[in-house]
């Protein structure tokens, strides 16, 4: 057992910001929180105390839609102009980058960098990947954040229709593949990364893809992720090669892969009709909000706000590399600031006395843990019985001149947080990284 010492925030509820200044979160021998206190109890008197007064602590953030093989050409392709559309960002940079990782070398070095960059400079601790069609760069992959001690879902992408570079499988290539890989990460070297049944999305499976996908998840007992309704667009392309569905979200309920057999994260979700709202609810689907890729792909804004009011799940997704950046600190604001956009722009339809409603600080920091850790079960909050995950920061750099609220200190650090430092990074209740600099 040990405990930490600091300013311990988390968010039990979606409303709820707690603050506890210079106090202690407790975790058992097996790695699971017994609550926060401001004094040490008996039993932890001569257990390890790591001392961070002054610095803040959060649960670990859960990443719920990154494409690990495009960190590589992270901040490339996002200034889409009227010439061009998101379809050439796919051409110039998702594609050839992708069709690299047929290349284990390639991909050996590329996701190491990945992965290294996610455990030493991000509040990242547990995620949603989707990585290639390539069943060895996957494994790879999966292995390589074992190693780093991450719990995470990663996905081989499927792909049977409408992509190009050699990123083309036919259905049963890629039934065949994914069942081996599923099959081959059973083993005990994946740790506590598991893998994850993952159509790209409706455009690039055939039908019969998405059945045998859909038996497979059932199969093995694995869940589903995907895109769902990420811009006007790709709903429109849907419509036109499913005309006989009446919204997005059936063609992937039709095969089981929307929550009715296994569990189902779908990113964006940023125009759902009203059949899909209430499926998403009904199914227990949990949305990827990804603030920072919709604006970057001028998609538009999800009604995320509803989605909560609703009991929908929601968590964070840093979609890179439609954003530029893996750090989820900057989508909890990016999250707040386009709300505040779609209140403005949408909702207050001109009225001036119209109620506020966009995302508290508390409502987006809860999206990046709590929320997404509802995935992965008892997951990124500091309550009795949840998994201890956290991610300690020193934000001291960026203190003035003048005696500020611990909560404005806070906020800072949300918007300012490049400037500040990672001290150490836990999951499951295990050290994974110590900043030598700290």
């Amino acid at each position: 057992m040990f405990a930490l010492k600091g300013i311990i925030i988390h968010t039990p509820t979606k409303d709820t910001l707690e603050i506890h200044e210079n106090e202690y979160v407790l975790v058992s021998d097996d790695g699971i929180c017994e609550g926060i206190v401001s004094l040490l109890p008996d039993a932890y008197q001569k257990a390890k105390v790591y001392d961070y007064t002054d610095c803040f602590i959060f649960p670990g953030m859960c990443d719920m839609h990154v494409h690990a093989p495009q960190y590589g050409f992270r901040g490339m392709g996002l200034l889409i102009d009227g010439d061009s559309d998101w379809s050439t960002w796919f051409d110039n940079y998702s594609f050839p980058e992708e069709s690299q990782y047929k290349d284990l070398g390639y991909a050996e070095k590329a996701y190491s960098r990945f992965v290294n960059d996610l455990l030493t400079k991000t509040t990242t601790t547990r995620a949603s990947v989707f990585a290639t069609i390539h069943r060895p760069a996957t494994e790879y992959l999966m292995k390589k954040m074992a190693e780093a001690g991450f719990s995470a879902f990663v996905g081989k992408l499927n792909m049977d229709r409408n992509s190009k570079y050699g990123l083309i499988e036919t259905m049963e290539e890629s039934i065949e593949e994914t069942e081996r890989w599923l099959e081959d990460t059973a083993s005990p070297e994946y740790g506590d990364v598991k893998p994850i049944i993952t159509p790209r999305y409706t455009p690039s499976c055939t039908d019969p893809l998405m059945e045998q996908l859909g038996i497979l998840a059932e199969k093995y007992q694995v869940p589903v992720q995907s895109h769902l309704s990420e811009n006007l667009e790709e709903i429109e392309w849907v419509k036109q090669l499913k005309p006989e569905i009446s919204f997005y979200a059936q063609a992937y309920d039709m095969y089981g892969l929307f929550g009715s057999k296994v569990p189902t994260v779908m990113a964006h979700c940023i125009y759902p009709l009203d059949g899909e709202f209430e499926l998403l609810k009904n199914r227990d689907v949990m949305v990827a909000h990804c603030p920072a890729c919709n604006l970057s792909a001028a998609n538009g804004i999800a009604p995320v706000l509803d989605y909560l009011e609703a009991g929908i799940k929601v968590g964070l997704g840093s979609d890179m590399a439609g954003s530029y950046t893996l750090n989820l600190l900057y989508n909890i604001t990016a999250a707040i600031n386009v709300s505040k956009a779609r209140f403005f722009m949408i909702e207050q339809n001109g009225d001036p006395y119209a109620k506020k409603h966009f995302l508290s600080v508390a409502n987006a920091f809860y999206l990046a843990t709590k929320g997404g850790g509802q995935f992965f079960g008892k997951v990124g909050s500091f309550e009795e019985g949840y998994e201890f995950d956290a991610v300690v920061y020193d934000s001291r750099m960026l203190n003035d001149f003048r005696e500020r609220s611990v909560e404005d200190r806070f906020h800072r650090l949300l918007w300012t947080f490049e400037q500040a430092m990672i001290c150490s990074k836990f999951i499951r209740g295990k050290l994974v990284y110590e900043n030598p600099e700290f």
